[in-house]
């Protein structure tokens, strides 16, 4: 499971390093994708292909469907972890989440997501504020 926050930058040539933590949880290779609140979302292949299925399972019918679809397989890249924990960040991947040096890593459990230090910010204090209503909300899940 992939949990915790980790603060990190972005050396010259787009290089993030990968917490030890979450490298032991990835295998040799994984994928990093464009997610939802222009995060990046980072999966192991047994995720990334369960979520490959059921993109693929979509209703191609719908447009909000080949939308959603084509985002996140366009944005895919499949990334090994180098000698020093590292990966390199493609700059359409580092555009689309608007990372520029600080960034931070959060884990989401079965996968983890790359943030601008400053989105997560603005993130999690929005979310903090609304966090009771969230919560309300998710009362169908046994919340």
């Amino acid at each position: 499971m992939f949990m915790g926050e980790y603060s990190h930058t972005l050396d010259s040539k787009g290089r993030l390093i990968i917490p030890a933590k979450f490298r032991n949880q990835l295998g040799e290779k994984f994928v990093v994708t464009r997610w939802m609140e222009h995060a990046l979302r980072v999966m192991p292949m047994p995720i990334w292909e369960k979520l490959e299925k059921q993109l693929n399972e979509l209703p191609l019918g719908k447009k909000e469907a080949r939308q959603f679809k084509r985002f996140v397989m366009a944005g895919a890249m499949a990334a090994e972890v180098d000698k020093q924990g590292r990966i390199i960040m493609p700059s359409n991947l580092k555009d689309y989440a608007g990372l520029e040096k600080d960034v931070t890593v959060t884990g989401s459990g079965d996968s983890f997501e790359i943030w601008s230090s400053e989105n997560w910010h603005d993130y999690t204090l929005a979310t903090a504020n609304d966090f009771d209503e969230i919560a309300e909300g998710l009362v169908d899940f046994d919340f």
